[in-house]
């Protein structure tokens, strides 16, 4: 239990950026350093933690902490990720206003270093998960629109959820459709 909650406090400790930022590192902990769960599962794990409500990282690292101990792993692993954002905000509010910060060269100099790693840390998983989720060149184009028609903001046609709906029907068309044309083809 130790393990998993200094794993998720780190994760929770170092990453900027939100839940995308913190994906390559989580992957980094999960998958690649202590194995507790494989890398086509952390895919699997990321789509579910992804369409639940909530924080991303936060519900990811229930899932972990459940595999690995059941409730009490959730808790551990779930706090471990809470408690480093917690306390940092709780220092800024304690120490930090708002105008403390932007007049605080030092301090808006900081927070301007950290936006180009910030990217950096939301691209490198898209990156990995695209390489894992096997895209080719012929099917990158499709993220690529998703990702242009959610940025334009044209009402419905921007909706995240509409996508997500979508991609379930195609996904479940394209894995439906040669299974039933091969039965048909056998019977005939």
């Amino acid at each position: 239990m130790w393990t998993l909650f200094i794993t998720f406090f780190k994760i929770g400790a170092f990453t900027f950026g939100g839940g995308w930022a913190m994906i390559s590192i989580i992957e980094r902990e999960i998958v690649d350093r202590h194995h507790w769960i494989e890398r086509e599962d952390f895919l699997d794990l990321l789509a579910v933690s992804q369409s639940l409500p909530g924080i991303l990282a936060v519900n990811i690292a229930t899932a972990v902490g459940d595999k690995i101990g059941g409730t009490r792993g959730s808790i551990v692993a779930s706090l471990g990720t809470i408690l480093p954002s917690f306390l940092i905000i709780l220092v800024f509010a304690i120490f930090l206003t708002p105008d403390v910060i932007k007049n605080n060269r030092v301090i808006s100099a900081i927070f301007m270093g950290i936006r180009p790693a910030v990217v950096a840390l939301i691209i490198a998983p898209v990156l990995t998960s695209a390489k894992a989720a096997r895209l080719r060149l012929s099917t990158v184009w499709i993220p690529c629109v998703v990702a242009l028609m959610i940025s334009l903001d044209l009402g419905v046609v921007s909706s995240p959820i509409l996508y997500i709906v979508l991609g379930a029907i195609f996904g479940f068309a394209i894995w439906w459709w040669p299974r039933h044309m091969n039965g048909k083809r056998h019977r005939q």
